[in-house]
């Protein structure tokens, strides 16, 4: 895998849990993940709907600032979503029986040309729309 194949790297928002939480192994590789990224100067990214989803599960404003705020020492910015990307994310979800959220980060990752990061089984249901990877996956080839 060429890591300068993309723009940059989007993670799904149990990818910045992980990071933000130190959750166990899948912790362990998403800060290791993090930091070959930052090293590298390459891009994290996020979108409105990863903040919409820590909302969901409850997080403040200040939380969410702390858990994205990795992504200021980086190259990273916000992606915005629009419209129809939103519309097509309906869709999607509908058919293939996936959370609205993953059908719209998948979509998001194609319009940008980003390298989706996520340990969830559903984007397996659209890897026609994006490939993903997980955190280790992606560390291994930061030392090849």
């Amino acid at each position: 895998m060429d890591l300068m194949k993309h723009n940059g790297y989007y993670f799904d928002t149990s990818i910045w849990l992980d990071l933000f939480e130190k959750r166990g192994v899948n912790g362990e590789f998403v800060i290791k993940l993090a930091i070959e990224i930052l090293n590298k100067n390459l891009e994290i990214c996020h979108s409105e709907q990863v903040i919409k989803e820590l909302k969901d599960l409850g997080y403040s404003s200040k939380e969410i600032w702390e858990i994205l705020k990795f992504s200021h020492y980086c190259r990273a910015k916000k992606i915005h979503i629009f419209k129809d990307q939103r519309e097509e994310a309906r869709r999607i979800a509908k058919q293939r029986k996936v959370p609205l959220g993953d059908a719209l980060h998948a979509i998001v990752c194609r319009d940008n040309d980003l390298q989706l990061v996520s340990t969830d089984k559903d984007f397996e249901k659209l890897t026609d729309i994006t490939h993903f990877e997980k955190p280790e996956n992606l560390l291994s080839e930061f030392f090849i």
